[in-house]
């Protein structure tokens, strides 16, 4: 026997209550309780009744099938038509996923995603993509669209903030991939709270999650970050998302990066990398080269090593430079680089190595705006400031990988295989790694790349004597 009832659900954290109530007793969120219909039964099973006596279920939308029946076809993602931000997705877009694309104020959100529906509405003629903007004008949008070229008769442009009013545009318009721009200016009538506040952020970002999984069509939400750089609103917007993206990029720079934080379809930790240009922005399948500044010949205080981001490779130029300083407080100024790691490395090159630097200035720097705190880099900075010191630079075509301990060592590093060969594609002829890296392997050099010469070393000054002496040679 069973009998129906009536219950109230919050929509944001699920907690169901027997009566209606303003404010949510388990999350504390106003305006989220909506009724649902609950079935009480009770079975003649022993010990059902005692199993049902505390609660009721709910009545199933749907039966529940075997793992065997349930099609895994609508879940293989669809190319977005940008390589770059594909690369980072997984192969594409999940149809009835919601991918979360954060980033700081005009890093080029808007710009990329521009593209991203100009190239999802030139797949098919069955593909229409809509835009929904809450920041700005349909004419600035427009605006910019003729500028980067992203203009296409199925893409629908849409200027609303309000919730019920875009859901209206979704069922006239009927995309296969939806962009709010931003989650952050959206509004829920129904819902209290300001906009942007935590609650409004919730129940839009669970509403149109819920048209995603319920519809089969894409969405794309733009999200704000802090000052931290995290992103802005409550912790329970990235669990309700399938993909969060993070958007990267310097200002005094045009490289960007999209950064997977979190994918339920594929790998979190790839890395797709863009140049913002006056046309747009065009993905750089080879970032490599906007980290290296290309000469004939090396000259004094600059190293190469291979950092690797996520699963990609990427080659960087370290650069010191040694002044004497007649300042009681030699000055030490450093960018790109992590603050602590130079101090320590400059340390056990005047203890471990005998380079005078106590009383001289030291500037490093990386090239090309790049960041990188990877312990890689440490034996790369030490060459670098020793070839500054000595004004004798490093061999043309070499690389230097490793991490420097405090008693001088170079400590192994992870995918030197990896990073060899990237440093190989691209001309470079020899490289000094840690000794100890291929350890219980008889042939040292199996696996090398063919023409590269690998040097390994134990120490950083065996390292200093390998380089400079094949600089004398």
């Amino acid at each position: 026997m069973a009998k129906t009832r009536t219950s109230y659900r919050c929509s944001a954290c699920q907690h169901t209550v027997a009566k209606w109530v303003g404010r949510c007793p388990e999350c504390e969120t106003w305006g989220s309780m909506d009724e649902v219909t609950l079935l009480a039964s009770v079975s003649s099973r022993p010990g059902a009744s005692a199993v049902r006596a505390g609660g009721a279920s709910m009545i199933p939308t749907s039966p529940a099938l075997p793992l065997t029946q349930v099609s895994s076809t609508s879940s293989i993602a669809r190319p977005t038509g940008v390589d770059e931000l594909d690369r980072v997705l997984g192969g594409g877009i999940v149809p009835g996923s919601v991918v979360l694309l954060a980033g700081e104020p005009g890093v080029g959100k808007s710009t990329l995603l521009l593209e991203v529906v100009k190239q999802w509405a030139e797949r098919s003629p069955q593909d229409i993509a809509l835009y929904v903007t809450g920041e700005e004008s349909a004419g600035q949008v427009r605006l910019r669209a003729d500028r980067t070229g992203a203009v296409h008769e199925r893409v629908f442009l849409a200027a609303e903030n309000d919730l019920a009013t875009i859901f209206g545009h979704v069922d006239q318009v009927a995309p296969t991939l939806v962009v709010v721009d931003s989650v952050q200016t959206m509004q829920a009538s129904d819902v209290d709270g300001v906009i942007g506040g935590v609650t409004q952020v919730r129940a839009i970002t669970s509403a149109l999650t819920s048209l995603a999984k319920g519809s089969g069509t894409a969405v794309i939400l733009v999200g704000h970050v802090t000052k931290d750089g995290a992103v802005a609103g409550p912790r329970s917007l990235e669990h309700l998302v399938d993909v969060v993206l993070h958007f990267e990029g310097d200002k005094h720079s045009t490289l960007r990066m999209v950064r997977g934080v979190k994918n339920r379809f594929g790998a979190a930790d790839e890395v797709g990398c863009f140049e913002l240009r006056e046309g747009g922005i065009h993905g750089v399948s080879d970032p490599s080269g906007l980290f290296l500044h290309h000469r004939a010949d090396s000259v004094p205080g600059t190293a190469v090593t291979v950092t690797m981001d996520g699963k990609r490779a990427l080659l960087a130029e370290v650069q010191a430079l040694v002044a004497p300083s007649h300042m009681p407080t030699p000055r030490r100024a450093v960018s790109g680089l992590d603050a602590a790691r130079v101090s320590m490395i400059l340390a056990v090159l005047e203890r471990r190595c005998g380079v005078q630097l106590s009383s001289r200035e030291v500037y490093a720097a990386t090239i090309g705006g790049m960041r990188t705190t990877e312990p890689v880099v440490d034996l790369a900075l030490a060459l670098a400031v020793a070839s500054a010191a000595r004004d004798t630079a490093l061999p043309p075509g070499m690389v230097v990988l490793g991490e420097v301990g405090l008693a001088g060592e170079v400590r192994r590093v992870v995918g030197v295989d990896r990073r060899l060969a990237e440093a190989a594609r691209l001309g470079f002829t020899s490289a000094i790694v840690p000794s100890d890296q291929r350890r219980g392997v008889k042939d040292d050099t199996a696996g090398d790349p063919p023409g590269m010469r690998v040097v390994r070393v134990t120490d950083v000054a065996g390292a200093m004597q390998g380089a400079f002496e094949r600089r004398r040679k």
